[in-house]
């Protein structure tokens, strides 16, 4: 009877038009068991940890073989994509910003894989080229652009590339004039930005890399910062700080607009830094803050005096000055208010942006924190980009939400009048819908907000097709975002809801740290709460209903279908933490920590975490909602694994009709890399929602 759990499963799923038969691929069983403060708990998927492993290789290839197949037959799965390809082919176009004599910008005609950075001379506007096109990397778009830093003059430039969606990264670096190669390029680059010193070199981070194992899955602890000289080899480059002598997780460093200080960030988790100035001139290395708990960030600097963000002692977040002369007295500049602040500088002036129930607010303050004026937003939404160079005296910012596309305003400093830059055209009418955001209570009678987009004239009759996204973590704040890939979701009837979890930080700190350690459930809660509101509300009902989130949000979907399989029809957990008695032992996953905790720290924590963990949550006989794992074979982020070992554990308890299927993405990472990925995975994902609903959509 045993080895009949280890032998092909098959399922007659009853859909539309006809029996879709289902085999799933066999999932070895081994005998391995873990030990947590005297207690077993079998791993009998461990092997699928070995991303390099031939086992591991044709278990994807026959689990992908099985999934397209279920995909290839959904009858309208072509056309879906089709129109998603109309729907995101229009012009898209990045805001300009300014290095040396020339004006640079991004831009996307359409439907091309990448965003093809263009130049212009200062003051002439016809007269656009092509600076660097990332097409042109590689043939099937698996290589891409992640970033370019240019020297304060303009005359150099290093980009960053990407290869297969992996976190690691080469830096190229060019004469800008020229636009070529003028040294050898870097590699083992990672979670970095490129900063330049002058036109000698620039700083930037690594770890070593793994060579003797995957560098795709395995551990990275010490991060580095480096400085590049140019004309030198990457192995002759000067340890600036961490490794062994300062031990840290994250570490970042830039320099200054005035190029006089190098800005050091070091954390051991994704919540909270040290921060450090060093002296440039003087070799001098200033620390303004040297314990981890609470977040810093400079805004801008005036000399020996520097504007930083902080939110210690301020939950919501503040501004205060200090000068690197007497380090330890700090004068508040814009104190704490009572929405979460970030900032930001620009030609002169302080920009307070307030996320007000998750939707933007912004003041432009002078250096002394002094209101200049409340700058008129086109409407409810999220603005973003209030930055510039000091001598500049005008900035782009943009502005989006749900049914508004991101559109790019020219702003004027001293005037404070906005005019449109760009604005896309876009196949969709905007004004058939409606955004509104609701409150519901969760589980402890807290208050959650939530953003619900649909049809202006749609039947609340509790049979509208409805995706509920959420998050939920790592202090992120989900506010209106546009996606041109939703609008297909809503042109059909759908509704779209997307829910403010605690865990992340849309209200500060304290409702960040609601929803992590021994509070994490809390996020299960509320997006359980959010779903019964979508239910008695008569938005829809459990058999139109889909969840979906990725990453930290795919975790919350893995846990909340096995918590209650009957709340929803389908589920999409993307790239999700899916064991957690293991995520910290890959790659960078040790400094979730402070969200998540470790099953090593406690008899109390190890069980909290195994209660919740997908991998272990799964109950034998219980019959789960229609779901489509999608992960990445280069996703070095949250590994592949997590996903793999989650499926075959649901493949192997599953008792009902629904499908449970995984699909793996090749050459992409933690999200797809190219355009084509992008359409390909969007239309798979709305076919498998709609064709489990029972739904055809007009296309």
């Amino acid at each position: 009877m045993k080895k009949n759990l280890f032998l092909l499963l098959i399922f007659l799923i009853s859909c539309q038009n006809k029996d879709i038969t289902l085999v799933y691929p066999e999932s070895r069983m081994s005998d391995h068991v873990d030990t947590y403060f005297g207690q077993g708990v079998p791993d009998p998927y461990r092997w699928m940890e070995d991303d390099m492993a031939k086992e591991t290789e044709d278990w994807v290839e026959r689990q992908n073989n099985v999934t397209f197949n279920y995909l290839d037959q959904i009858p309208y799965r072509k056309k879906l994509k089709n129109r998603l390809k109309k729907l995101n082919d229009y012009e898209k176009l990045g805001a300009p910003f300014k290095e040396g004599k020339y004006e640079y910008y991004y831009k996307n005609s359409g439907l091309q894989n990448h965003s093809v950075v263009y130049r212009k001379e200062i003051g002439n506007s016809s007269s656009s080229e092509i600076f660097i096109d990332p097409n042109r990397f590689s043939d099937d778009g698996t290589v891409a652009l992640r970033g370019i830093s240019f020297s304060k003059d303009g005359l150099l430039a290093a980009y960053m590339i990407t290869e297969g969606g992996s976190d690691w990264r080469k830096i190229i670096v060019i004469d800008s004039e020229k636009k070529s190669i003028i040294e050898d390029t870097l590699i083992d680059v990672k979670f970095s930005s490129v900063s330049w010193r002058g036109n000698q070199g620039f700083y930037y981070s690594s770890y070593s890399n793994p060579k003797n194992t995957s560098e795709l899955s395995a551990k990275t602890q010490l991060h580095k910062l480096y400085y590049h000289k140019l004309g030198t080899p990457q192995t002759s480059d000067k340890l600036i700080y961490g490794g062994e002598k300062q031990p840290n997780r994250y570490i970042s460093g830039y320099v200054t607009e005035d190029q006089n200080y190098l800005v050091i960030s070091a954390s051991k988790t994704t919540s909270g830094n040290q921060l450090h100035i060093l002296d440039l001139k003087k070799e001098r290395l200033i620390t303004i803050h040297k314990e981890y708990m609470n977040r810093l960030s400079v805004v801008h600097n005036e000399g020996n005096q520097f504007f930083i963000y902080s939110n210690i002692e301020s939950p919501n977040g503040r501004v205060f000055s200090v000068n690197l002369n007497n380090p330890k007295k700090w004068n508040d500049i814009v104190p704490e208010k009572e929405n979460v602040l970030s900032a930001s500088f620009g030609g002169g002036y302080l920009f307070a942006s307030y996320l007000v129930d998750a939707k933007t607010e912004v003041e432009q303050l002078d250096l002394n924190g002094k209101l200049i004026r409340n700058i008129k937003l086109p409407g409810i939404g999220t603005a973003s980009g209030f930055s510039a160079k000091k001598e500049d005296k005008d900035l782009y910012y943009s502005f989006r939400s749900f049914t508004f596309p991101s559109t790019i305003y020219n702003y004027k400093l001293t005037t404070g009048e906005s005019e449109i830059y760009q604005s896309p055209s876009i196949d969709f009418n905007a004004e058939d819908y409606i955004t509104k955001q609701i409150f519901f209570k969760s589980k402890d009678d807290t208050s959650i907000p939530m953003f619900i987009t649909h049809k202006k004239d749609m039947a609340m009759n509790g049979t509208n097709p409805t995706i509920l996204y959420g998050y939920g973590g790592f202090n992120i704040s989900l506010t209106p975002s546009f996606s041109a890939t939703n609008l297909v979701w809503l042109e059909n009837g759908g509704v779209y809801a997307v829910a403010n979890l605690r865990g992340g930080g849309e209200y500060g700190k304290k409702w960040h740290l609601a929803g992590t350690k021994m509070n994490k459930q809390n996020v299960f809660d509320d997006f359980i709460a959010a779903a019964e509101y979508l239910i008695n509300e008569k938005y829809t009902s459990s058999d139109y209903l889909a969840t979906r989130g990725g990453s930290n949000g795919g975790l919350l979907v893995g846990a909340t279908m096995l918590q209650r399989p009957e709340l929803m029809k389908v589920t999409i957990p993307a790239v999700g933490v899916m064991d957690m008695l293991r995520y910290h032992q890959f790659t960078a996953g040790a400094g979730w920590s402070y969200d998540y905790g470790t099953a090593e720290d406690s008899p109390e924590m190890f069980q909290y975490l195994k209660t919740y963990s997908p991998v272990h949550a799964i109950k034998d006989g219980v019959s789960y909602p229609a779901t489509l794992v999608t992960t990445s074979d280069h996703d070095d982020r949250v590994v592949p694994a997590h996903s793999y070992k989650f499926i075959a554990g649901l493949q192997k308890a599953h008792s009902g009709s629904n499908p449970v299927l995984i699909r793996i993405q090749t050459n992409a990472g933690h999200g797809s890399v190219s355009m084509e990925q992008r359409m390909d995975l969007a239309s798979d994902i709305y076919a498998f929602i709609w064709y489990n609903m029972r739904i055809r959509p007009n296309l």
